[in-house]
């Protein structure tokens, strides 16, 4: 039976982000175990195992991306990479381990820990108690400039911690934020957040983070997300407001 795509991207075993990557990585053997059928692109469950070590993960291959009139064809993947690497800079918001992929049933793509989440759960019906901090996500969203922050892209695992994912339409040059999160808008961006931005600018322009990014994007995009990031740390720096109906995706969950 194919699983459900709204509760796509497993709470990670206690083990840190580097060593997730490494077994999504290079472990040897890559098994097909399901169809996320409510995808608009072609995304597979699938186990990832060795000798002594299996995960689940969520496959997207290139070859499975539908074509888009405004990202180039076989991008998507290497930009869910792109993003988790910016938010593991950043330190916000949680998105589960990703990588890519070369050997693969399907080909190049990206692999990403697959997150067991309550499918009732979404950004629009949090899990009860505290409400989650939204404001990191809104925020992130804004940077890579996000073209489909749908509600059901917001996880809760048996923990209730939240995780974000579907990243593949993101880090545009022109102006293409879609969400459905709204509730921040004219914010300003606390102090903590502001030093998390100019650090993570530093370290694209001249760091770690440029080298790593610099696979998975383009030259154009790298320059416009570093202009995204020096602009959001400035103390008058507020979060954008909806421009029309076409702000919020749709279907919206």
């Amino acid at each position: 039976m194919a699983p459900d795509s709204s509760s796509e991207s497993v709470l990670p075993r206690k083990r840190d982000p580097e060593s997730i990557e490494e077994a999504l990585t290079g472990l040897p053997e890559v098994a097909l175990k399901g169809l996320f059928r409510r995808s608009s692109n072609y995304t597979f469950l699938v186990e990832v195992s060795g000798p002594t070590e299996s995960r689940l993960a969520v496959y997207k291959p290139a070859q499975g991306e539908t074509p888009l009139w405004d990202f180039p064809p076989s991008t998507l993947f290497r930009r869910e990479v792109a993003a988790y690497r910016l938010a593991r800079h950043l330190g916000w918001p949680d998105i589960p381990p990703t990588v890519v992929r070369v050997e693969a049933p399907h080909g190049v793509g990206a692999l990403q820990l697959y997150v067991d989440a309550d499918p009732r759960l979404s950004y629009l019906r949090p899990p009860a108690g505290p409400e989650p901090d939204w404001l990191p996500v809104a925020l992130f969203d804004v940077l890579t400039n996000n073209a489909d922050r749908k509600a059901g892209h917001c996880l809760f695992d048996a923990a209730g911690k939240l995780w974000v994912i579907d990243h593949g339409l993101t880090f545009h040059v022109e102006p293409k934020l879609r969400t459905v999160i709204w509730d921040h808008a004219g914010r300003p961006v606390p102090p903590p957040l502001r030093e998390d931005l100019c650090r993570t600018a530093e370290s694209l322009a001249g760091g770690s983070l440029g080298g790593q990014l610099s696979q998975l994007l383009s030259r154009a995009e790298l320059r416009t997300l570093g202009r995204r990031l020096r602009s959001a740390a400035k103390p008058g720096f507020r979060l954008p407001q909806p421009t029309s109906d076409w702000s919020i995706p749709w279907p919206p969950v």
